[in-house]
This record gives C-alpha cells, structure tokens and sequence, in this order.
C-alpha cells in the first residue's frame, strides 16, 4: 500500500462535494487500504478521500473502540440525537483546534468492502468523527462549524480549565 498526500486547507478539492462509490472493486478496496495507512501514518482517527485529493464517498475511522478499523463506502447518518460539544482537529488543518456542537448520538449507515450494509449506533468519539468524516464528503470542514466568541470560551475553561 502507499501513504498519500493530505490536502491542506486552502485546497479548493477539500471544498466540493464528492461522489457516490457505485462499484466495489480492488482499486476502491486499494484505496482504503491507503487511506488507513496514511491516517494512522499522520496519527489522525479518522480521513475521508477527498483528504487525498479524491473526490469519492469513502471513510476510515478508528478510534480505538470495539469497532477497530472502519473502511466505509458511502457513510450516511440516518439519525442523530442529543448534543456534546468538545475540542476537534483535522489532518488537513494541522494546529488548528475549535470547539464544535455534535449530537451525542447517531445511528449510521455505510457499505463494506465486501459490499454489505453496516448499521451501527455510535455515542462519544465515534458519533463525533463520523460527522466530521462526512462533513468532508460534503465540503464542510470542522472550522467552518466551530464555536466563536464567549461560547469558544466557555467551552475553552470547562475543558482545559481556568489559566492561572
């Protein structure tokens, strides 16, 4: 397999919106494999394919659960509930941290390399990636969605706490 470049944030490829995966075949089974060995290479939990400057529908997440080492084609949320606010991060906007509202919950939906429909219901870390991923398929980035002002703050002093 090979690490592939991560598109930077100024790069318009991360800003369009990318394109349904229609066949499963070992080039879109490569490029997974690709993609997990570039995130983990960069210490990420999570990249979505137009990260590398591919404009398809495909994920991989890991963040360490009981799920391991998700390779998702075409993710989607089919439900969310509840809200939980909390630091996020971007392999494509290195040093760049903000404070984003997700729901606490989603269910989603994706396809596997064997072409077989995944549901799961994620809380935590795993609900929170799986929105950021799909953001990314749909030209979003976590900064456009961060919290600004005294609400950043806020949320700023009840997770690192106050500066002494």
């Amino acid at each position: 397999m090979a690490l592939r470049n991560i598109r930077i944030d100024d790069d318009p490829v991360l800003r369009k919106k990318a394109r349904k995966v229609e066949v499963i075949d070992d080039k879109i089974k490569n490029l997974l494999e690709d993609m997990a060995e570039t995130m983990y290479n960069s210490d990420g939990v999570g990249l979505a394919c137009p990260q590398i400057g591919i404009l398809k529908r495909l994920v991989t997440i890991d963040v360490g659960d009981e799920h391991g080492l998700l390779k998702m084609i075409n993710p989607e949320i089919l439900e969310s509930s509840g809200e939980q606010v909390g630091p996020e991060g971007c392999l494509s906007i290195p040093d760049v941290r903000g404070f984003v509202k997700r729901p606490e919950k989603v269910k989603f939906k994706y396809t596997d390399v064997d072409g077989n429909e995944q549901i799961i219901d994620a809380t935590g870390l795993l609900a929170v990636c799986i929105c950021h991923e799909i953001d990314h398929l749909n030209g979003i980035l976590f900064t456009d969605l961060a919290l600004e002002g005294e609400e950043a703050e806020m949320y700023e002093k009840l997770y690192y706490g106050e500066e002494e």
